[in-house]
C-alpha cells in the first residue's frame, strides 16, 4: 500500500510545481492613451510612462538612498521579442519614472505592479501622445471624472492602470 502511494504523491507533486512555475502573471486588457493625454501633432512617436512598483531596497548609490525609486521593467515587441529594458529611474530629485519614446504601434510591458507581483500589459503607443501605466498602486488619478468600467483597466482587485485602449491590438 505505501509503494503505490509514493508514485501518486509523486505525480501530484510535478503537477503542483509545474502550474507555480509557468504562471505569466497577471494579464491585462490594453492601455493606450486617455483622452486628455498630451497631443503633440508634429510628433512621429509617442511615449510610454510606466509607475511601476516601488524597490524594495534602498539604492546607497544614489543621492538619497531613502528615496523610493521605481523597478525597471521591459518593453516586448508585438510579436514577444524584447525590444528594450528600462532602468525606471529619471536620476532627479524628483521621484519620476522615465519616459520612453516609441513609434507608434503595440508593445507589451512587462513590469511590477504592487501587491501583484510580474503583470504583463500590452499597450497602444499614438504618435505625439503619452501612454501612463500606473502600477505603484494607490493611486489618486486626475480627472477620475472620466474613468468608468467601460474606459479604465483595472487591476484584479479593481486598482485603476490605465485608460483602455481604443485601438484594435494587432
Amino acid at each position: 500500500m505505501k509503494m503505490n502511494l509514493l508514485p501518486v504523491l509523486a505525480g501530484a507533486g510535478m503537477v503542483l510545481s509545474g502550474c507555480a512555475t509557468g504562471d505569466r502573471g497577471v494579464v491585462l486588457a490594453p492601455v493606450g492613451p486617455g483622452p486628455v493625454a498630451r497631443v503633440n501633432p508634429s510628433a512621429t512617436n509617442g511615449t510610454l510612462v510606466v509607475y511601476s512598483a516601488h524597490e524594495h531596497n534602498a539604492n546607497f548609490n544614489s543621492r538619497d538612498p531613502s528615496r523610493q525609486e521605481f523597478s525597471d521593467y521591459q518593453i516586448l515587441s508585438a510579436p514577444g521579442d524584447l525590444r528594450q529594458m528600462v532602468h525606471n529611474d529619471s536620476g532627479t530629485i524628483l521621484q519620476r519614472p522615465v519616459g520612453v519614446e516609441l513609434p507608434a504601434g503595440s508593445y507589451e510591458v512587462v513590469a511590477q505592479a504592487n501587491g501583484y507581483g510580474t503583470v504583463r500589459v500590452p499597450v497602444t503607443i499614438e504618435s505625439g501622445r503619452d501612454t501612463i501605466l500606473h502600477l505603484e498602486g494607490d493611486v489618486k488619478w486626475p480627472n477620475q471624472f472620466g474613468l468608468n468600467a467601460t474606459n479604465a483597466v483595472c487591476l484584479p482587485h479593481g486598482e485603476i492602470v490605465g485608460w483602455r485602449s481604443t485601438v484594435a491590438m494587432k
